[in-house]
This record gives C-alpha cells, structure tokens and sequence, in this order.
C-alpha cells in the first residue's frame, strides 16, 4: 500500500513525464516544418518513450492501492531559435526530470517504502542513459558549427543514434 506522501509524489512525476512527452512532440513538430525529418522521427519517438514512461507509473500506482491522478499540463515551448537551442533545452529538461527521479528515490526511502524504491531504480537508469544521450547530440551539434553538411548528416544519422552509458554497459 502506497503511503498518501508516496502517491503524491509520483503523480507528480506522471505531470513530469507527461509533459516531457509533449515537448518532444513539440520539438517534433518544429523540426518537421523546418525539414530536419530525421530530428523530427527521434523527437517523434521520444515523446511515446517518454509518455510509456508516464504510462508505467500510472499502473505502479494504481496496482499498489493508490490512485493515479491524470492533470492539465503546462504548454511546451513551440519555437526555438535554432536545432541547437532546442537540444540544449531537452538537456536542460533531462537534468530536471533526473532531478525529479532523484528526489522520489529520496522520498521513497524516508518512507521506508522499498517496492517503491526498487521501481524507481528503472528511471534512475533511464534518465543517466537520457542524459547521455543528450550530451552526445550537443557534442555532435557543436562538431557540426554552422556546417550546413554536417546538419544535412546529422539529420540523416540521428535516428540511429545510441548511446552506450556506464548504467547499460554489461560487464563481460
């Protein structure tokens, strides 16, 4: 049974990835219209990861004897300066949203709430793989400067990005 300072908590989160998803899509829609299709499909793509996100903490909450609230949620920004704006500020947002993940482990664990806390093990992975994942697009955007080549290859590459992070990486 979830305690009513857990609940809150993670309904807090489900506002967190909801909204995550829809500034992906916001992003995806920019860079659509501005005719980077491959940033658009990554962004694309990453608003459903992060909405399943949202999705699995809806059914923890709901299957632990809580309720899980669904909430209005604040508009994303819809225009950036450039690609380079845009992916700082997803940056930016991944940090926050670790942030986010980092306090709940926190609170989990004043509760006492150990099913709670071994859920939450399953962001804590997935936001330091977001965060990397992140820094390496800025680290390919700053390669790239002002080179028009190089954004052309950036936007047909970006769908097959991966990222190996320390948290994915099996020992052999």
């Amino acid at each position: 049974m979830l305690s009513k300072t857990i609940e809150k908590a993670l309904n807090s989160q489900i506002r967190i990835e909801a909204e995550s998803s829809q500034i992906y899509l916001a992003m995806a829609c920019w860079a659509e219209v501005k005719g980077l299709e491959g940033v658009a499909g990554f962004m694309y793509d990453q608003s459903d990861e992060e909405r399943d996100h949202m999705l699995k903490l809806v059914k923890f909450i709901n299957e632990r004897g809580g309720h899980a609230h669904i909430s209005e949620l604040k508009a994303p920004n819809v225009t950036f300066q450039s690609f380079k704006e845009m992916f700082e500020m997803l940056f930016k947002h991944e940090v926050f949203v670790s942030e986010s993940i980092n306090e709940l482990v926190h609170i989990s664990l004043q509760e006492k709430d150990y099913a709670t806390h071994n859920f939450l093990q399953w962001y804590v992975s997935e936001q330091i793989e977001e965060e990397a994942m992140a820094r390496t697009i800025l680290d390919k955007i700053n390669l790239i400067g002002d080179d028009k080549g190089g954004l052309y290859l950036f936007d047909r590459d970006i769908q097959q990005l991966t990222v190996n992070s320390a948290s994915t990486d099996t020992a052999e």
